[in-house]
């Protein structure tokens, strides 16, 4: 049996009323979801780790999440895995006229073609506004920046990389204004939108410079600890400033950087 078809028989096997598994048989679209999410983070994680073993185990992962979905929407008469299939394949025709058709390449960049037919996508299905289709379940910071691009496209930005800059101060100043947890809650979210902006201003992605900034964190966090105990000294006993001295050791400790 190939392997694909042997992978919907044994969901399929896993959702029988009569034979299948107790827990598969319970859950949902709503309950599988962070599931999917989940697995998601993990193909990144392994794509990042260049961790090649564990990206063939997490993409396989991955996959079942689409197989339980198609599923659980067959059972239910609405598609099943051969219609995602198809519906995937059409829309990768339709986004490519260029080569699987015989539209002539405008010299467009890849995003800017991309863009264009999502938005005609998009029109098709009766969206009214360029904000339309931004999934709400994306992370935060992804999707701020995916919500500014879209208002970029349509004129709405900043002329320069000053302008957004800018804008960061003074949200920094209204949150340092702020009198109430509404109000601080509100300029801090503010703040943080405003950084998307003047990060993106310079052509860089706020997600993955801020998953870069965790790591190196986390590193050098992991780092201070290990030199204090090192030193035989307990690392939260110690004063701010001789956490400030070991942190300053392991950066200086750190390839490429000055002793």
């Amino acid at each position: 049996m190939p392997p694909l078809d042997r992978l919907l028989s044994i969901m399929a096997r896993l959702r029988d009323p009569q034979r299948g598994c107790e827990w598969d048989l319970a859950q949902s679209f709503a309950t599988i979801a962070p599931y999917t999410i989940e697995e998601a983070y993990e193909v990144a994680d392994a794509i990042e780790r260049d961790d090649m073993a564990a990206l063939k185990d997490e993409l396989g992962d991955l996959l079942l999440q689409v197989v339980f979905h198609a599923r659980m929407a067959e059972e239910r008469g609405l598609f099943d895995f051969a219609a995602v299939a198809d519906a995937i394949s059409t829309k990768m025709e339709a986004r490519h006229p260029h080569i699987f058709g015989d539209a002539p390449d405008q010299g467009q960049s890849r995003e800017e073609r991309w863009e264009r037919l999502k938005a005609e996508e998009r029109a098709a299905k009766g969206a009214s506004s360029a904000m339309d289709g931004v999934a709400l379940a994306l992370p935060a910071l992804m999707r701020a920046e995916k919500l500014q691009k879209r208002a970029a496209r349509q004129g709405f930005d900043w002329p320069d990389p000053s302008g957004s800059a800018a804008k960061v101060f003074e949200e920094l100043d209204e949150l340092a204004a702020a009198g109430t947890d509404a109000e601080r809650t509100e300029e801090a979210g503010d703040l943080l939108f405003a950084a998307v902006n003047a990060v993106r201003a310079y052509g860089v992605a706020p997600e993955e410079a801020l998953r870069a900034a965790n790591a190196k964190f986390e590193t050098r966090f992991r780092g201070m600890e290990a030199l204090a105990q090192a030193r035989g000294a307990d690392f939260t006993a110690l004063s701010l400033d001789q956490q400030e001295e070991l942190w300053v050791a392991v950066k200086r400790s750190e390839p490429g950087k000055p002793a």
